[in-house]
């Protein structure tokens, strides 16, 4: 018996087979797109911090992972003959093949958007948080975005099984390739050239497919985008020529912390710590490695929740508030979402949104919250942008930038939602030494237009000459306190001057 190519390639003008194609297509895109959004559900469901939620997805995720398609899709299509008012919807067998992909799907999507969500960074969430975007906001701008982006190649290759498991279908008689190719070879017995012709039409769907997946992929990946060698030239920082008159540590208080405590398992970070910033005031904190520096910086907007004692910042506490009976209870996501808005945050590792574009980046905090609309958000942006000498580098994205250039980004950033008082955690720890310098003017230059600043730092130079009252901290508590010249004069604390000239002599 010789095989017959004619009638294999005379296949290919089948409309029957064609019209089969074309059920597959829509079956399989509009099930893979539905499952994707039922799956980043079931994926944030998971992660919930309320259980239930996290129960009942994990439940789903278990149950339709453990049972065949094939048997969801003969359950799908019987239903009506136990419920008739399911006729309906379950009568066509194209809706109960979908439904019944969806159901199974859905499962699978969960766990690779789950895996997506797990890879985006803790310290994309924290900057978010900084920020003042409430819970919704940063999932459905930061975290999904870039969870999608990673999870796209495991999506593609699910897209490829639901197109392959379309053919499953054919057993409830949706009319898709395979059963039109059943049908064909049962009338004529040329059964090898038939399914040859079969395959070749899935071969040609699936080969399209991922060209697009690779397409969106390659779009979406933003770190794919070169810098060109005009790119890279660095912009000069508008340097401070007025020397700066030093503020007294009096006045007006911005922050207030009282005995602040925070423990982590059994090691206590910090031990009844008190800080006052005033209104215009630099406060710079120094200490070795481990003192409780970025731990006590972290509380003040509440993305490191104390133990004991309070924090207020223009007054009001922050993470907690007294109820109705006297009691300390914490304060709503949205409360505190609120309250961080006006706190600004500059991270030691920038925390810039990848995905995003310099102008992006910056413009995005301040139309969630409703601070500005995007024309004004737009133009706070570019404004800033120009006082940290980026002007030039609104369109770039931050793998585009440099070091130096990224942290000025993210000054800007939190400078755009117009806060009272600004932290900065570790702010030039993570840049070249080179780069050091055009950050630490910037942060100069915001003291000199009276920005409250609050600056964790082992920059001794940034100390002795922008602060107007240094902290000195180790194992948790404050050893001293005082203003530059006596944190660094020759009367100061024995300790101080060890530190001092430790850190000098590293440098």
């Amino acid at each position: 018996m010789q095989f017959d190519w004619s009638y294999t390639f005379s296949l290919f003008l089948d409309p029957d087979l064609w019209k089969g194609a074309g059920i597959v297509v829509c079956l399989a895109v509009l099930a893979w797109v539905i499952s994707n959004i039922a799956g980043i559900m079931l994926a944030l469901m998971r992660e919930s911090r309320t259980r239930a939620l996290n129960t009942i997805a994990g439940v789903y995720t278990w149950l339709f992972r453990s049972l065949p398609l094939l048997v969801l899709l003969v359950f799908a299509y019987n239903i009506p003959q136990v419920f008739p008012a399911s006729q309906v919807i379950l009568g066509s067998s194209f809706n109960a093949a979908l439904i019944a992909m969806i159901l199974h799907e859905a499962a699978y999507m969960a766990e690779i958007h789950r895996g997506g969500l797990l890879s985006v960074g803790l310290d994309q969430r924290e900057a978010a948080k900084a920020l003042g975007l409430k819970y919704g906001q940063f999932q459905r701008r930061i975290v999904l975005p870039q969870a999608f982006r990673i999870s796209l190649p495991a999506l593609g290759n699910e897209f490829v099984s639901i197109l392959k498991l379309t053919s499953l279908a054919s057993v409830i008689s949706l009319p898709e390739i395979l059963l039109v190719g059943q049908r064909l070879y049962t009338q004529n017995f040329m059964v090898l050239e038939t399914l040859t012709a079969v395959a070749a039409f899935y071969v040609l769907l699936v080969t399209v497919f991922d060209q697009l997946r690779g397409i969106l992929e390659r779009r979406l990946d933003v770190t794919r985008r070169r810098s060109t060698l005009e790119d890279v030239q660095e912009d000069t920082v508008r340097r401070v020529e007025r020397m700066r008159e030093r503020h007294s540590h009096s006045g007006e208080k911005i922050v207030e912390a009282r005995e602040v405590t925070k423990t982590f398992g059994s090691n206590q970070v910090l031990k009844s710590v008190d800080l006052d910033v005033h209104k215009g005031e630099v406060v710079v904190v120094i200490g070795p490695s481990g003192s409780g520096k970025t731990t006590m910086v972290r509380t003040l907007n509440h993305l490191e929740p104390h133990d004991g004692g309070i924090v207020t910042v223009n007054g009001e506490t922050i993470g907690y508030r007294r109820s109705s009976d006297g009691r300390q209870v914490a304060r709503s996501d949205a409360d505190m979402a609120k309250q961080r808005t006006n706190i600004g945050m500059v991270f030691q590792r920038f925390n810039l949104f990848p995905h995003l574009s310099v102008l992006q980046n910056i413009t995005l905090a301040p139309q969630q919250t409703g601070l500005m609309n995007a024309q004004e958000a737009e133009a706070c942006a570019r404004e800033l942008l120009a006082r940290v000498g980026l002007a030039q580098h609104a369109s770039k994205y931050p793998h585009q930038l440099s070091g130096g250039q990224q942290q000025r980004v993210a000054i800007a950033r939190a400078l755009a939602m117009k806060p009272s008082v600004m932290l900065f955690d570790e702010p030039t720890s993570a840049l070249d030494p080179e780069l050091v310098a055009e950050v630490l003017e910037v942060i100069a230059d915001l003291a000199n237009e009276g920005m409250t600043m609050v600056i964790v730092t082992h920059e001794m130079k940034l100390a002795r000459d922008v602060a107007d009252w240094v902290v000195f901290m180790e194992d948790g508590h404050v050893v001293d306190a005082g203003p530059p010249e006596h944190i660094f004069g020759p009367s100061g604390n024995d300790r101080v001057q060890r530190f001092v000239r430790h850190v000098s002599s590293t440098v």
